[in-house]
């Protein structure tokens, strides 16, 4: 694990070969963690924020690359904290995904995002869509799970080659998705969030706050989570 900081409000962390994460630390600013996998591919999970991407772009310039290397762009789910950032690919080849479920849900708040954030959903529309099943993008092989709660279309990734799990904002470290949120569900997010405790991991990276790292801490987390949380929601 090696950290470089790059900004006032995140920083640039190697996981280990092949996975990078820029990870946002502010306690003002509301954006999301943003993960890279290297493969013959470059793939990027969760852009963020249009406003916060020079956080990401620093971090991307730290391990030598720009925005041109990254050939495709998954976005766990599509609130603007997530997916917003994906307008800075529009001119690059990088190719959009994000699941169905999003995309309809998205178009029915399609005003209110034009008027809270100044983009067109148009803009937003996906190359292709995410689907529960295998993902296979040249040399990653991505299992992609259907975990609604959070929103109606949310994905987690899980890369069974290294045991890792991208978990959106279902699951945190100590902590869970919020619910209240148009397209929240509790008893979805309590779902979801069983599925992905018969995992085999040794990471699970949120989309907020510090990855969790370690079989038995990635335990004690799903169990704070049964034990603890779930009777709030």
């Amino acid at each position: 694990m090696v950290i470089f900081p790059n900004s006032a409000e995140g920083y640039y962390m190697k996981l280990f070969p092949g996975c990078d994460a820029f990870l946002w630390s502010s306690m003002t600013a509301n954006n999301c963690n943003t993960f890279l996998i290297q493969g013959e591919q470059k793939i990027l999970i969760d852009p963020g924020h249009q406003a916060h991407f020079s956080h990401v772009e620093a971090g991307l310039r730290d391990i030598g690359l720009t925005i041109d290397d990254v050939d495709v762009v998954l976005c766990t789910h599509c609130h603007p904290d997530h997916l917003e950032a994906a307008l800075q690919f529009k001119e690059t080849k990088a190719l959009l995904a994000y699941h169905q479920e999003e995309w309809t849900f998205i178009q029915t708040m399609g005003k209110q995002l034009e008027s809270l954030f100044g983009f067109s959903v148009n803009d937003m529309a996906p190359d292709f869509f995410l689907k529960e099943g295998d993902l296979r993008l040249s040399d990653v092989e991505l299992a992609v799970y259907h975990s609604p709660g959070h929103s109606p279309g949310s994905v987690c990734f899980h890369w069974p080659a290294q045991n890792v799990l991208f978990s959106g904002d279902l699951i945190f470290n100590g902590g869970l998705g919020r619910t209240d949120l148009p397209g929240g569900n509790g008893s979805q997010l309590k779902h979801s969030i069983r599925r992905m405790q018969s995992l085999n991991l040794e990471w699970i990276l949120p989309g907020h706050g510090d990855p969790v790292s370690g079989k038995s801490s990635i335990q004690r987390n799903f169990e704070q989570l049964e034990n603890v949380w779930f009777q709030y929601i």
